[in-house]
């Protein structure tokens, strides 16, 4: 385990499913500075995987980052996602389209993506986890291992039937750390029962433990020590089988922020312990959905709604009881058609949510608040 630690500098990653943006397209000359700032302090570590940021990711890695750097300064991981393959013999191509979109010879780690029971059946079925260990032996990867988004339970049984894998990404925030949907303590278990190293996903759920209610901010301000973001980044940086906490950033305020508090982690006290346990009796009382914005769910609908969009109204509506959320709902995210009531209940989206919720009847909430 410990060689995962030193090859990986630092605890702070990287991860590359949300860039800075302008006109639709990457903002390569944000990227690059982000990307300089981030490895000039030390860091060294990024995620990415084949359609994150509608298949751009990628490539603007090999165009600011790969092309740039020597091979040995940084550390790259990409997955193996099950909407691009059906077939095992699609499996290679897929990979080798990744390496040369990267533009690099070699992956460090190689993540079977988002593994559920069903994602995992289909993996199992067309030997996925077998073609990927062919890669390792080639020297095309480094690492081999999985992200995950299911309960304990099917972690345990991944890791005892593949006991390959050699790190394990989870979803890993203090409001899902209990959660029973989520069970991300007893994921973290898991690992360190197999004696796996973690890397965490989504440490701020999406943006949700940085954009607080007004009564959960105001005990984080209390402590005077730091943003919502830093808080939670360091929650999930404190426990001790963690390798690494990525953070998706959109511009270089949001990395300067990150790296200063990254740069010489502390691990939070007991007094930062009690007010994060105090946040999330409040997020608990809200029912609100706990949508993360990954936007897995918007390749597979079929009448372009804005899923996570639309499921943020509604959450904003819940919090904040003003027009606003009216105004965004119809002139901005729903002005070109995809409203919630256009939704024809196929159940794709369902099919691929990491989180495991019931979009269809979300929607049909959404529907009766904003489309009456």
């Amino acid at each position: 385990m410990n060689r995962f630690f030193s090859e990986v500098k630092k605890n702070f990653g990287f991860g590359c499913m949300r860039l800075p943006m302008k006109n639709n397209e990457v903002d390569y000359d944000e990227f690059t500075k982000m990307i300089d700032f981030f490895l000039e302090n030390g860091f060294n570590y990024f995620d990415t995987a084949h359609g994150y940021v509608d298949g751009k990711s990628e490539t603007a890695l090999r165009d600011c980052l790969t092309s740039r750097y020597p091979r040995d300064t940084y550390i790259l991981t990409d997955k193996l996602s099950t909407h691009h393959f059906s077939k095992q013999e699609e499996i290679r191509p897929l990979f080798e389209s990744q390496l040369s979109a990267c533009g690099v010879e070699y992956f460090d780690f190689y993540l079977m993506h988002a593994q559920d029971a069903s994602i995992y059946a289909k993996y199992k079925k067309l030997h996925a986890y077998e073609t990927a260990l062919e890669f390792k032996k080639e020297g095309k990867i480094k690492h081999f291992g999985i992200s995950f988004h299911d309960k304990a339970a099917v972690l345990d049984k991944i890791l005892t039937e593949y006991p390959q894998i050699e790190v394990v990404q989870i979803q890993f925030n203090y409001v899902d750390y209990e959660d029973a949907s989520v069970e991300s303590r007893k994921c973290y278990e898991v690992c360190e029962k197999h004696g796996k190293p973690v890397i965490v996903m989504e440490p701020v759920k999406g943006g949700s433990l940085v954009n607080l209610p007004e009564k959960a901010k105001k005990i984080l301000d209390n402590l005077h020590g730091g943003s919502p973001a830093s808080y939670a980044i360091r929650f999930a940086a404190s426990f001790p089988n963690v390798m690494t906490v990525l953070s998706g950033m959109g511009n270089m305020e949001m990395m300067t922020e990150n790296v200063g508090f990254m740069k010489d982690f502390v691990p939070l006290n007991d007094t930062e312990k009690h007010a994060i346990k105090q946040v999330c009796d409040i997020f608990r009382s809200q029912n609100l959905i706990p949508c993360t914005a990954c936007r897995y769910c918007m390749e597979q609908c079929p009448k372009k709604i804005a899923i996570p969009d639309l499921f943020a109204c509604l959450n904003a509506k819940k919090q904040f009881q003003n027009w606003n959320t009216d105004y965004y709902y119809n002139n901005i995210h729903t002005k070109n058609g995809g409203r919630a009531s256009d939704c024809i209940k196929c159940g794709r989206c369902e099919q691929i949510c990491p989180q495991h919720l019931e979009i269809r009847k979300l929607l049909t909430e959404v529907a009766k608040e904003f489309d009456k």
